[in-house]
Parts: structure tokens; sequence; C-alpha cells
């Protein structure tokens, strides 16, 4: 993918000194002048530009299900309060922290303390730091103050596929050959089946992470069986997972949703950054396509952004937003991937 190339120009506004300004012109005759506004104009007229802010933000109410933020040991472009302030700011109605390496929850709890307006959840990622299909992990996670820690995202770059794909685990590694959700035959291990009796016990969110689509079909089948009934597949469509919209319909039929990422339609071997060359392009067509194929109805919003360099998720959800609209995705679908079904899996 070719980067976009954004040029910006930023123009101060220089107040006259206090006393010798134009005197404010009358109102008009017969009306009043009291509540009056005048709408922003919808483009600057130059060319080139950024058109003026919109009186409502395009991403109003909107739930982000997939963010990254500092501190971490990858590099963030902006802090956990900083996300919170920017989601916010675009009155967004929630985001969700998550982590590789660490839970979430509790920086959920004090993100929420720092900044209000928005609501923040977290959760924990069953990758080797937190020692891998671990039940105790999801104990302790849901039971942190506040109870804002939702989510359970099986392995990522721990998972045996993920590991196969990159040709090699991360380094330092405990898990060198990666975490296995099934076994040869295709499976569930019992390992997962008792980290999905937790989730289902306590009602979390069950992400497949880095599973491929045969894999995260079984992770969905099994999850099923345990009783959970709040499945996501994570970033369906990246290239380490690979699911199709024939994939997407077995796993809608199992009643899962497929999580969409802005992250997606910005990665790609022409990106100026190296670390996004290693996957292919989304483009926002694909997306709308898949969209248009499954329904709605099942999937949800994330951006999976927050990378030094990138876009922070608030400006990534809403080019994603934009770019889906442009291929033909209405307004009310986008409310319903993007505040209705994520609305309904954290808070119903």
């Amino acid at each position: 993918m070719s980067a976009a190339c954004a040029v910006m120009c930023g123009c101060v506004a220089v107040a006259a000194p206090r006393g010798h300004g134009r005197p404010a012109a009358p109102a008009a005759r017969g009306r009043r002048a009291e509540g009056v506004t005048r709408e922003p104009a919808a483009n600057t007229g130059v060319r080139g530009y950024s058109p003026p802010p919109p009186p409502v933000s395009p991403i109003r109410g909107l739930i982000d299900f997939h963010t990254h933020a500092a501190p971490d040991v990858f590099g963030r472009s902006v802090d956990d309060d900083e996300l919170a302030a920017l989601a916010a700011a675009r009155q967004m109605e929630a985001v969700v922290f998550k982590s590789h390496v660490t839970l979430t929850a509790d920086r959920a709890w004090l993100a929420r303390k720092h900044v209000p307006g928005v609501k923040i959840f977290g959760g924990v990622t069953l990758n080797g730091a937190v020692g891998g299909l671990n039940p105790q992990a999801v104990e302790w996670m849901w039971r942190m103050q506040g109870g804002y820690g939702r989510v359970v995202w099986f392995p990522t770059f721990d998972a045996d596929n993920h590991v196969r794909r990159a040709g090699t685990a991360p380094a330092g590694s405990r898990v060198p050959a990666g975490i296995c959700v099934v076994d040869e035959r295709g499976a569930v291990l019992p390992a997962a089946r008792k980290v999905l009796k937790v989730c289902a016990a306590q009602r979390l969110v069950v992400h497949t992470g880095h599973a491929s689509a045969e894999q995260a079909l079984a992770l969905i089948a099994a999850a099923r069986e345990e009783g959970c009934d709040r499945i996501v597949v994570t970033h369906a469509q990246f290239d380490v997972v690979g699911m199709t919209p024939v994939h997407m319909k077995k796993a809608a039929a199992m009643g899962a949703k497929m999580e969409l990422c802005a992250l997606g339609m910005l990665v790609g071997p022409e990106n100026v950054l190296e670390f996004m060359r290693h996957s292919p392009r989304v483009p926002p067509a694909v997306t709308a396509a898949c969209i248009k194929s499954v329904g709605a109805q099942h999937f949800v919003l994330g951006t999976d952004l927050g990378q030094a360099g990138n876009p922070t998720p608030a400006d990534g959800l809403q080019m994603f937003v934009a770019g889906l609209q442009a291929e033909g995705i209405s307004r009310e679908q986008i409310q319903t991937m993007g505040r209705e079904v994520p609305g309904a899996l954290l808070m119903g």
C-alpha cells in the first residue's frame, strides 16, 4: 500500500488590539441576533487542505474494539490517558485497551478515573508472558477492581499459527514452537476448554487471537459448547488469520462476530514504515464487500492502532469509517458494527 501523505498547514489567527477592532455588525432587521448559529462551511475551498472540523464528530458514539497504547514493550504513539482523551474529544462511546504481554483491566480503571466521558475496557492476552492458556490469568483479570476487564484474547504473536507464518518466535519467547489451541486432528485442546469455561461463567468476550481461520472456527465451536455467547474473530481479514467470506459466514452461523480493523488499509509492501510492510493491504472496498456479503450485524469495528508512526486510534477510526462509507456502507451499518454489536458484547 502506498501510505497516504497528508500535508498540513496550521494558520494562526491574530486578535486585533483591544479598542481597535472592527465594531460588530448590527443584527439584521426583523431578526433576533441571539441564538443564531451559522454552520461551518463544508469546505474551505482551498484545494489540498483539509476541511474544517465537522459540527458533529463522524465517529460520535462509536466503539473501538482494538487499541494499543503505552506503556508497552512495543513503540506506541499515545499513552492510555492520551488515547482515552482523544476518544472522548471525538465523543466516542468506548475503547478497548489491548496488550500482548500484560493485562489491561487495571489500566482501564485508571483511564476511566483520569478521563471522564468515555468508557474504557480491558482484558488479557494469553501469550507466554501470562502463562499461555492459563485459566488463572483470566480468573484474576476479571476480578480486577472496577469490573472493566471484559475481553480474553487467545494467543497472538505466541500462537503456533503466528510463529509458523512468521518463521520464528519473538526473541526470548518461552514458547519457541508457539502455543497450540488445537491438536494435530484440529480438536480444541483441554487447556483451551478450561479457559473457555471461565469465560462462559463470567460472560467474557472470547477473542480468537492469531489462530488460523480453521483454528478459529474450531475454537468458536468449542466456545459455544462450553457456554460462551460472546465470541469475536480477531482482525478476521488479516493474513495471519485469513478468513474469507465463506469462513465468515460459517463463523456467523455459530454466533461469532468478526472484527474489522483500520490497520488493514494501512499495511502493505509500499508503506514507508518497515514494520508495516509484512502484510498485504486490505482495501476498504474489500472490507465493504465482506460486510455486504455477510451482513453488518456480524461485525465489530476496531482499529488495531496505536503504533508509533501510525495515525492515532481516533484518527484511524475516522479514516476507516470514511473509507467504508465511500464504498457504499451506510451510516446505519456503521452504527450497527461500531456501536450496537460491540456495545452488546461489552455491556449487554
